[in-house]
């Protein structure tokens, strides 16, 4: 190679270096990474006895009143967390209301739900199983479940062995929520990049971060979790269609009954978005670079082109981390005493 061609090569290596450097301070100041493990959930450490446990109720469908509905059924671990349908299916083939969000990472976020209607991850837990369109079972016929199983008994009893009646309800979802801290995705290539590895992101996902940050979707998006930490109107320039956004779901007014949470909503998390179509809480949207393209309207009021969708599409793919390994359990039997399906 000529003096002058390395030179020139060199000079091009050094400007790209202090690009990615450049644009890799500022991501930094506005997402972090995942960490490689969480023990703990609000101050207390999750205990392995406890997380074990709430691996085995996580696919039990007897928590369900039909024994057919478990946890895993609506955020299913092998397909990122959701379940890749517009609404969840429920109790007697009924549609849930909303599409269901992913629980990867879901120990990041500041509340649960699209409405934030539960605080953390052990209240949520009680929610669905509860709910007459999801699991339609009750705190005491899931007791009465978990009392009937001599295993379980005995699993509540190691879990939380501090407690004079072990197997609860409370119990139940605390065990589910130690479960969950579990399920996080460290290690993205977007990751890699905010640690230090320029070549984790290809050149057109450097300049979609660029846009991300340039076009304002990172006011509401930030974070961990690129998300999941405040609520937003769904069209804060322009509300979308019905189809999209549904007048009859109202958003967060459902919980805090004041006009302006009316279509207001939690900003999604970002993570592994690319596994976990469709989008949205009505999940009407199919294609990421529709959703993409939809937000931008809606929410920056800017029309983005097809370019600067492609960039912006091709950085939330990189937000795909290393997915947890979760082997399906092998669960106790029922007794003569379990509840029977319903």
């Amino acid at each position: 190679m000529r003096p002058s061609h390395a030179l020139l090569l060199s000079s091009l290596l050094f400007s790209a270096a202090a690009h990615a450097d450049e644009l890799r301070e500022r991501a930094n100041a506005v997402f972090k990474p995942i960490p490689a493990k969480v023990t703990e959930v609000r101050g207390k450490t999750v205990s392995e006895n406890q997380a074990l446990l709430g691996h085995k109720l996580w696919f039990d469908p007897r928590l369900s009143s039909s024994h057919i509905i478990s946890c895993n059924s609506c955020h299913n671990l092998s397909i990122g967390g959701s379940d890749n349908v517009p609404t969840s299916i429920g109790h007697g083939w009924q549609k849930g209301p909303r599409n269901s969000p992913t629980v990867l990472n879901a120990v990041f976020n500041a509340a649960q739900f699209w409405d934030g209607r539960a605080k953390d991850l052990q209240e949520q837990a009680k929610g669905p199983v509860q709910a007459s369109v999801e699991m339609n079972s009750t705190p005491e016929r899931v007791v009465a479940t978990l009392k009937s199983i001599p295993e379980y008994v005995a699993e509540f009893s190691k879990a939380f062995p501090n407690d004079e009646d072990p197997v609860s309800f409370d119990n139940m979802a605390y065990a589910l929520e130690a479960f969950e801290v579990s399920l996080t995705t460290p290690n993205s290539p977007f990751d890699r990049f905010l640690k230090g590895e320029d070549k984790a992101l290809d050149d057109q996902q450097k300049k979609g971060l660029a846009l991300f940050m340039d076009v304002g979707c990172s006011a509401c998006h930030s974070g961990v979790n690129l998300g999941g930490q405040s609520y937003f109107p769904f069209g804060v320039i322009k509300k979308p269609g019905a189809e999209i956004l549904p007048t009859g779901d109202k958003g967060r007014f459902a919980v805090t009954n004041t006009a302006n949470d009316e279509y207001v909503f939690r900003a999604a998390p970002l993570r592994n978005i690319a596994l976990t179509p469709p989008y949205f809480h009505s999940g009407e949207v199919w294609e990421l670079e529709q959703a993409v393209a939809i937000m931008g309207d809606s929410q920056l009021g800017r029309q983005l082109s097809e370019d600067e969708v492609g960039a912006i599409t091709a950085f939330l793919h990189s937000l795909t981390g290393e997915q947890p390994q979760v082997a399906y359990p092998l669960l106790p039997a029922s007794t003569a005493s379990t509840p029977k399906p319903e």
